[in-house]
C-alpha cells in the first residue's frame, strides 16, 4: 500500500510498491497557482541509485520531460512514474490546502487544566491575603528580592486579559538583573499567552495573523535591539490596532493593494539602561527602577553560593512556577466598575497627571480583576452585562503598590540622577557632613568621572547642589542644598493616597 508521510515538515515522503519520492525541503503554501519541489526519487531496493531534481509539478511540459528523464535513469516504465507522480501531486494538494487552512485559522490554543490543578488554582484565588500569598509564590518560583516590583510586574502581565493593558519598562545598570526579573515574572504567565522578541524588523510585525496577537504579552528583553519595532508598538498600546497597506502580486501577475491589519489589545514589557532614549514609550508604561542596594547584592549571591552548592530545590521553583501558571489560565475577561473612582485624586505634584491618572485607575482595576473568584458577580440593568466592582481593599492594596511608581513620576530627576543622589546621601549622613568633593566621591561611591559630571550637571541645573566657591581644594566641592527633598515628596504622596482613603471610608458609612 502507498504511503505519504509529512513528520518531517522539511521532508516528505512518498512510497509505492516501485519507486520512493522524497520532497526535500517541504512545500510552500504561498501561490496555489505552482507547485516548485525538490525531489529524490529511487527504486525502493536500490536508494543509493537516487535523481534529484528541482521541478514545478504543474508544469506540463517539464513534467513530461521528467517522467522520460526518471524511466531512463531507473529502467522503469513511464506508465508507472506517470501514475505514481499523478498520486503523489494529488497527495501534496490535499497537504498543501490543510496546512493553509491551519495558517488561517483563528483558533487559539488552550491548555486543558486537570481536577488536581483546576482545585489547586482556585484554592489559591479564593484564599484570604491573595496578594501575599501570591508574592511569597513569585518569590518561590526563582525571583530574588524585588518584593515590590516583581508583584506589580505579574499584576501589570496579568492585565493583558483585559481591554486597557498595562505596560512596563525595566529601568537598571547593565548586569543588576533587569532580564532576569522580567523573564522569571514572565514565565510565570502561559506559554500560549505570551510572545517573546530579541529582535524584530518593523515590516514583520504587521504579518501576524489578525488576532495573533490580541491579548497577548509581549516581551522584548532589550529595547535597544529592537527600536524599529517600537513605533507599531506603541500604537498598538494606544490604538489597541495597526494597519499597514502593501502591493501583493496577484493573479496574472499583476500588482494588488492589500491591508495588513493587526488587533491588539496587547500588554508590552521590556528592559532597558537608557531611561531617556525611551520616553514616548515610558510615558506610555510604569517605570520599574531595579533594586541595586547592597542588602539585594547580598540577597542574590546568597542565592548564587546556594545553588552552587546544589541547596536549591529546582522541582519547588518549577511547582510553583506551574501553580502561578494555572492561576492565570482561570482568570477571565470580566468588565469591571470601580464605583469610588470619582474620589480618587492624584498629588498635583504628578507629572503628566492626566496619563498618570489613567494608569492609576486601571492599576486598581487590574487588582480587582485578579481578586474576581472573591467578587461577587453583578448584572447591568440596561444592558445585562456581568461586572464586578471594586472594593476599599483593593485600592488600599493599589496605593501600597504604586506608591514607589507615583514618586517617580513626580520626581523632576530620571532614575539613575535619583539613585545617584541618594546614594550620595546616605554616604554623608554617615559623614554627618553636606560638603562633598568629585575625587571624594569618585572614589568613595566608584563612579567614573565623565558620568559624574553628568550628574552634578543635572543636579546643578535643577537646583538639588550648588558649587561651593568659598572652600578651596584640589577637586571641585559641592553641596546639597536639601537633604529631605525627596523624604518630603515621599511623604506628599503619602497623604495624598491615605487622605483618599479616609476620604471613602467616610463615604462607605454614609
Amino acid at each position: 500500500m502507498n504511503t505519504f508521510n509529512t513528520t518531517n515538515p522539511n521532508h516528505y515522503s512518498y512510497i509505492t510498491e516501485v519507486l520512493e519520492f522524497h520532497i526535500l525541503g517541504g512545500i510552500s503554501i504561498a501561490g496555489l497557482d505552482r507547485m516548485r519541489v525538490t525531489l529524490k526519487i529511487h527504486k525502493v531496493d536500490a536508494p543509493f541509485h537516487a535523481l534529484r531534481h528541482t521541478i514545478d509539478l504543474y508544469n506540463a511540459n517539464a513534467l513530461e520531460k521528467f517522467v522520460r528523464k526518471i524511466a531512463e535513469f531507473l529502467e522503469v516504465g513511464t506508465s508507472i512514474i506517470r501514475r505514481a507522480l499523478q498520486e503523489l501531486i494529488h497527495k501534496l494538494e490535499t497537504y498543501r490546502l490543510e496546512l493553509l487552512e491551519i495558517e488561517n485559522s483563528d483558533e487559539v490554543f488552550e491548555y486543558e487544566l486537570s481536577q488536581k490543578e483546576r482545585r489547586q488554582a482556585i484554592t489559591i484565588l479564593r484564599s484570604d491575603r491573595l496578594m501575599e500569598k501570591t508574592n511569597k509564590l513569585i518569590g518561590a518560583s526563582g525571583v530574588i528580592g524585588e518584593v515590590d516590583n516583581r508583584l506589580l510586574m505579574y499584576l501589570i502581565f496579568t492585565s493583558r486579559m483585559m481591554q486597557n493593558p498595562l505596560h512596563c519598562i525595566s529601568f537598571g545598570s547593565s548586569g543588576v538583573g533587569k532580564t532576569h526579573l522580567q523573564s522569571k515574572v514572565a514565565a510565570l504567565i502561559p506559554d500560549e499567552d505570551k510572545v517573546e522578541m530579541t529582535v524584530l524588523s518593523a515590516n514583520a510585525f504587521y504579518y501576524y495573523k489578525r488576532n495573533e496577537l490580541k491579548h497577548k504579552l509581549i516581551l522584548i528583553e532589550d529595547m535597544d535591539g529592537a527600536e524599529e519595532v517600537l513605533y507599531p508598538l506603541r500604537e498598538l498600546q494606544t490604538k489597541k490596532r495597526i494597519t499597514k497597506s502593501v502591493v501583493q502580486k496577484g493573479t496574472g501577475g499583476e500588482g494588488i493593494t492589500k491591508s495588513l491589519t493587526v488587533e491588539g489589545p496587547i500588554c508590552v514589557a521590556g528592559c532597558t539602561t537608557q531611561e531617556s532614549i525611551y520616553e514616548d514609550n515610558s510615558n506610555r508604561s510604569f517605570l520599574l527602577y531595579i533594586d541595586e542596594s547592597e542588602e539585594q547584592d547580598e540577597c542574590i549571591m546568597k542565592y548564587q553560593r546556594l545553588e552552587s552548592a546544589g541547596r536549591v530545590n529546582k522541582q519547588d521553583q518549577i511547582d510553583a512556577q506551574k501553580i502561578l501558571n494555572n492561576v492565570q489560565r482561570l482568570l477571565k475577561p470580566v468588565r469591571i466598575i470601580n464605583p469610588y473612582a470619582e474620589h480618587l485624586i492624584l498629588p498635583k505634584s504628578v507629572f503628566k497627571p492626566r496619563r498618570s491618572n489613567a494608569h492609576y485607575l486601571q492599576f486598581i482595576e487590574v487588582v480587582t480583576f485578579y481578586h474576581q473568584h472573591q467578587r461577587e458577580s453583578q448584572f447591568d440593568v440596561h444592558t445585562g452585562e456581568e461586572y464586578i466592582e471594586t472594593t476599599l481593599e483593593d485600592i488600599k492594596v493599589a496605593n501600597a503598590l504604586i506608591k514607589d511608581t507615583l514618586l517617580r513620576k513626580s520626581d523632576p530627576l530620571n532614575g539613575v540622577t535619583r539613585n545617584y543622589l541618594e546614594a550620595l546621601k546616605v554616604y554623608l549622613h554617615k559623614k554627618q557632613n553636606t560638603v562633598f568633593t568629585n575625587q571624594e566621591i569618585r572614589r568613595e561611591l566608584r563612579i567614573k568621572e565623565s558620568t559624574l559630571r553628568r550628574y552634578h550637571q543635572l543636579l546643578i541645573q535643577e537646583g538639588y547642589i550648588k558649587r561651593r566657591t568659598d572652600i578651596q581644594k584640589e577637586s571641585f566641592c559641592y553641596e546639597i542644598v536639601d537633604v529631605d527633598e525627596f523624604s518630603h515628596l515621599e511623604t506628599t504622596i503619602d497623604m495624598a493616597l491615605n487622605i483618599c482613603v479616609e476620604k471613602l471610608q467616610k463615604v462607605t458609612k454614609v
